[in-house]
């Protein structure tokens, strides 16, 4: 039996990847996507999906097969997203900062048979050099050698829905860190939404701001997949900026978003004049993860916007379904939730065994039978990250007296100083509380007598300048707030901090330049 949008139900439609079928059978004249490379219209869009799945199927790429993307947050994105979802392809979004050379890699190890490339981003040509294997090239944006634009291999196509559409998978990649980066891969996909992509979903008629790029596994998540399957309309922003992020939601009346904890504390360091100058009331749902967020910098939000945000803990890899409102966490200050399925968590130490709720450990999750990762063509990485039915992510928590989770950073991150466990994470939530500091990365470094003892390293505020004596300031705020061993024994200034396209903080790269020459102590 063929599909037909105009009357398959929410679930046909879901199940068979053609969500913008179904909205556009409904409303075809709404706005789907905004951005400044253009906007579609849900007509448009599916319209643009069909048509590349046509053409994919006439150069004998077709379900099974990959198709990787390497786009800045364009229209194209979403269509090649779109039209993998109902072709029975697995969808690889590529990390639009890597070199020509990095993402040339990442095409060919995901065994992508086609690509989509910015041509703005200047890297497709190097990118194809790296990925022989890749036969079909479409570029967007403008022309790259040896690629076919984007819009003249759908001019001719048929824009009409398929009649045999299968649902298709997506395959992201981690970032990288440390060594190449890594295909998250499940042979078998679970169709089934989680509860934090299903709260920050949306309606029909309403608005979602995509904040960061969308390749990242969260902007997908909760900035792409969910408001198409909702209907929602997806607003793209080109690169965060606050003052911007404040102008679109007035101006497209969005009321739904994902942000990370740097973005909320960029947006509280504008200048009341800036923060009262734009009309927010649309505003209904603000979901946020990534990192964790310093309690002050979440209170403060909750007075600004109101009881609206709420916060999830999950990875690219998966993990248990932890989700915070802002009513509880309030009460809960500094919890990523509580899971309404405790026995697929637990928390343990060096030897694996279970810690009492107030003690730190690795945090482990019990993997599914049906969507369990593994990372792509590397047995040996799969491996390491479980123990059983159970893999990490790396983080390390405690569990409170009633069974909220509450996070204190990466074991891979962990400053030991003599024998004693440091969680940078904290001492950076405390030290953004300084006026002076408007980002901050805690790190340790070596110390003969301790291995290693802790140093903050600072981006000051707009007006505040490097000196020795706002160091002191800075280190004796940190004893009003830290215990003692907590504390920085020094600080540097840095006139910026490496970070992620998702917002996190690389504290490798502020560590390695204190360790070169020598071998860290853990």
């Amino acid at each position: 039996m063929s599909f037909d949008a105009r009357t398959a139900s929410f679930e046909e439609a879901f199940d068979a990847g053609m969500m913008s079928a179904f909205h556009a059978a409904q409303r075809p004249r709404d706005l789907a996507i905004a951005s400044r490379y253009g906007d579609r219209s849900f007509a448009e869009f599916n319209q643009h999906a069909n048509q590349l799945v046509r053409y994919l199927r006439a150069q004998g790429i077709g379900a099974g097969d990959s198709v990787a993307i390497v786009s800045k947050n364009r229209p194209e994105f979403i269509e090649t997203y779109a039209a993998t979802l109902r072709a029975g392809i697995r969808f690889t979004p590529v990390n639009f900062h890597l070199t020509g050379e990095e993402a040339g890699y990442v095409i060919d190890n995901c065994e992508a048979k086609a690509v989509i490339y910015d041509a703005d981003l200047g890297t497709g040509a190097s990118a194809a050099e790296h990925a022989a294997g890749c036969s079909v090239r479409l570029s967007c944006g403008g022309a790259i050698d040896g690629f076919t634009a984007f819009d003249d291999a759908l001019n001719g196509q048929d824009g009409a829905d398929i009649a045999d559409p299968l649902r298709g998978s997506q395959m992201l990649y981690t970032s990288g860190t440390t060594g190449r980066p890594k295909g998250v891969y499940r042979r078998q996909t679970p169709t089934a939404r989680s509860a934090a992509q299903a709260m920050s979903a949306g309606s029909p008629g309403d608005v979602n701001l995509c904040t960061g790029p969308a390749y990242h596994a969260a902007p997908l998540a909760f900035n792409v997949t969910s408001p198409l399957n909702s209907g929602a309309s997806i607003v793209m922003m080109d690169k965060w900026d606050a003052l911007e992020t404040l102008r679109l939601i007035e101006a497209h009346s969005v009321t739904h978003t994902h942000m990370v904890a740097t973005m909320f504390h960029r947006l509280l360091q504008l200048p009341e004049d800036d923060r009262n100058r734009y009309d927010l009331s649309s505003l209904q749902f603000v979901i946020h993860g990534a990192a964790p967020c310093p309690v002050h910098v979440k209170k403060a939000m909750i007075e600004w916007l109101g009881p609206i945000i709420t916060e999830y803990y999950a990875a690219t890899e998966g993990g248990n379904n932890f989700v915070i409102d802002s009513p509880t966490w309030l009460q809960k200050p500094g919890s990523v939730g509580k899971t309404p399925t405790p026995e697929n968590t637990k928390i343990v130490d060096d030897n694996d065994q279970e810690l009492a709720q107030g003690e730190t450990g690795y945090i482990y999750f019990r993997a599914p039978d049906v969507g369990r990762f593994e990372y792509f063509k590397s047995p040996e990485k799969t491996a390491e990250s479980y123990r059983g039915d159970w893999f990490t992510l790396g983080d390390m928590g405690y569990y409170d007296e009633d069974g909220y989770l509450f996070l204190n950073g990466r074991s891979a991150e962990t400053i030991i100083s003599g024998g004693v466990n440091i969680y940078p994470q904290e001492v950076d939530a405390a030290l953004l509380g300084h006026d002076a500091v408007l980002d901050v990365c805690t790190v340790g470094v070596p110390n003969e007598e301790w291995g290693e003892e802790v140093k903050a390293v600072v981006q000051l505020a707009e007006g505040f300048r490097a000196t020795g004596d706002l160091a002191a300031a800075i280190m004796g705020y940190a004893r009003e707030h830290l215990a003692a061993f907590k504390c920085p024994r020094s600080v540097d200034f840095a006139d910026d901090l490496p970070r992620l396209p998702s917002g996190k903080i690389q504290r490798r790269l502020v560590r390695a330049p204190y360790w070169e020459g020598r071998e860290r102590s853990i």
